[in-house]
């Protein structure tokens, strides 16, 4: 069942749940790609700067698209330590993974950024989105990273989401804003009519709209 009609309905179905979201020391900080779509929107309706934040996840040896943890360029990471001891993955492999996904990372941030001056998160209060949620491992690293760089609080806004990983993270977070946690959960896009992959495109020009619709708040690329 679609809950979404695509990622700029859920979008705006978030900024309207936000819309009690008074503090004015705040940022979006969006997870690319599909993530800056719905972002774009809530920094829209709360008259606040978007940027991206990029975790990677580590994938599990000979099956990538199974998340062991995931990372964040600081070197923030969070690893699912039960997995990887079953796994029986070794450190060595957790470090070489976890260079190569700084490297994408660095890629990245310079692709949607350029050389744009990276802002203090001291003292914000960062709004958190994606486009949803399944494992939470890149979500969870971004939370960490967030933290370690000193902001006051921190609220995902996510569209929808299983209910234990959403449980998971209302103990991590200051607030958590998912509308939807439905019991039977395959994959994000089951919830959405259109769930067509965003391009670097698209996110890059999401940015330069924002920093338009804001240029006297705009704070540069978040590289954490």
């Amino acid at each position: 069942m679609a809950y979404f009609a695509n990622r700029v309905n859920a979008g705006k179905y978030l900024a309207s749940e936000l819309e009690n979201f008074t503090e004015k020391n705040a940022i979006v900080l969006a997870i690319p790609r599909g993530g800056v779509v719905v972002g774009f929107e809530i920094a829209k309706a709360l008259n606040v700067p978007l940027d991206v934040i990029i975790p990677r996840k580590i994938g599990a040896p000979d099956n990538p698209e199974l998340a062991i943890g995931a990372m964040t360029e600081d070197g923030t990471i969070i690893l699912d330590e039960n997995l990887v001891s079953y796994l029986g993955v070794s450190q060595d492999y957790i470090k070489e993974e976890s260079r190569r996904q700084k490297n994408e990372i660095e890629r990245r941030l310079k692709l949607y950024r350029g050389n744009k001056p990276y802002p203090s998160l001291q003292g914000l209060d960062v709004i958190l989105v994606d486009d949803g949620i399944a494992t939470g491992s890149t979500m969870k690293a971004a939370l960490a990273s967030v933290k370690n760089r000193g902001a006051r609080t921190v609220t995902i806004a996510v569209p929808v989401g299983p209910p234990s990983t959403i449980k998971e993270l209302k103990k991590q977070a200051n607030k958590v804003v998912c509308p939807y946690t439905p019991e039977y959960f395959e994959a994000i896009g089951q919830f959405y009519a259109d769930f067509n992959q965003t391009d670097d495109e698209e996110v890059i020009q999401l940015l330069k709209q924002s920093e338009q619709n804001n240029p006297d708040k705009q704070a540069g690329v978040v590289t954490v």
